[in-house]
């Protein structure tokens, strides 16, 4: 009986977890470059019922579920329109921005193409929205001049455009916030390797890879998986208080 309290608790918890995985994932629908997150689930201790620890049947029961990691799916998705020469969209699977923080010199990775022109001690560099620098190929911050055509100003960078990366191991990347990744370290595959001639697009930007349609019923599902969990809780509780009164 203990057991059952436990099994649906742990259910309850972890399909919590998973409906604020899925709420991200609404909450990020309309940034730029966001990749989508999903949970996922790992079976805890399970064992054979009038059998022997590793046969196989149709009778086993288990310690309940716990989510085990979040996955990031880095393919490609749609585009939009844009009027900025500093807006960029990768247009192949698992290929990154290198991004440097000018403070601690931390290096991230995003798809997020939407740049900006920031002065930096006097001298203007292609930035993230976070105020971070964007890396070239050689792994330096990309210089940006303004300059006057005629009477419509606009911005240079055709020297010099952004460097595009990828992993061996991309799975392996750790979100750490603004749309930004970091590798994990200690880890094999991990090592940035440059792409050679990306399929790199200006003016335009990667929409978010969040599907409406499918995180709502995802989070139906939840919901409903969530409240039964929560009903096996107080049915064991139910339980529990008739054999305690019966025994009084």
């Amino acid at each position: 009986m203990n057991q059952s309290f436990y099994t649906g608790a742990l259910g309850a918890g972890s399909f919590a977890t998973k409906l604020g995985v899925m709420a991200n994932n609404l909450a990020n629908v309309n940034n730029n470059g966001y990749k989508a997150k999903t949970a996922a689930f790992t079976d805890l201790l399970n064992y054979n019922l009038n059998d022997s620890e590793d046969a196989v049947t149709n009778l086993m029961a288990g310690n309940g579920v716990r989510m085990q990691r979040t996955y990031t799916d880095f393919s490609t998705d749609s585009v939009t329109a844009s009027n900025s020469f500093l807006d960029f969209a990768i247009m192949q699977d698992h290929a990154f921005f290198m991004v440097r923080d000018p403070e601690t010199e931390a290096i991230t990775y995003t798809r997020s193409g939407h740049f900006h022109r920031g002065d930096m001690d006097g001298t203007f560099y292609l930035m993230t929205d976070s105020n971070k620098l964007v890396l070239d190929e050689d792994g330096e911050p990309i210089e940006v001049a303004r300059l006057e055509e005629g009477s419509q100003e606009y911005v240079d960078i055709t020297e010099n455009t952004p460097g595009v990366y990828t992993f061996t191991n991309p799975s392996r990347l750790l979100s750490v916030g603004d749309n930004e990744f970091a590798p994990t370290e200690n880890a094999q595959g991990m090592e940035p390797i440059l792409v050679e001639n990306p399929a790199l697009v200006n003016k335009v930007l990667e929409t978010s890879g969040t599907d409406v349609a499918k995180e709502m019923v995802s989070v139906i599902e939840c919901q409903r998986a969530f409240s039964y969990a929560l009903k096996m809780v107080t049915t064991s509780d139910e339980i529990e208080s008739t054999i305690n009164s019966l025994r009084g």
